[in-house]
């Protein structure tokens, strides 16, 4: 069974993506999901830098099933506020355009 993404709202349409083309969007490496470290290590990709007051920036991963997640929460905001919906930008607010 193929899992879809629907990558469309009213002003901007683009086909349905699969759950292979959300991934080929990220860079992906082994490391801990930020919403469920426990799991271990695992195919993982940034979905945002946090810049603590102290210390070096920190990446904060997701893993692949989380970052489809991320994606389809991100267009179903977008379609809500009414702009464009670019993928590929996991954890990161949808920006109008």
């Amino acid at each position: 069974m193929r899992t879809t993404l629907a990558i469309a709202n009213p002003t901007h349409r683009r086909p349905d993506m699969d759950r292979q083309q959300i991934y080929e969007l990220y860079e992906w490496d082994p490391g801990a999901c930020f919403r469920h470290p426990v799991e271990g290590v695992v195919d993982t990709a940034v979905v945002t830098t946090i810049h603590p007051r102290m210390g070096p920036a920190e990446d904060v991963r997701a893993c692949r099933d989380c970052v489809v997640v991320m994606e389809a929460e991100r267009r179903t905001r977008a379609s809500e506020l009414g702009i464009r919906y670019e993928p590929g930008r996991a954890g990161r607010p949808p920006v109008g355009r």
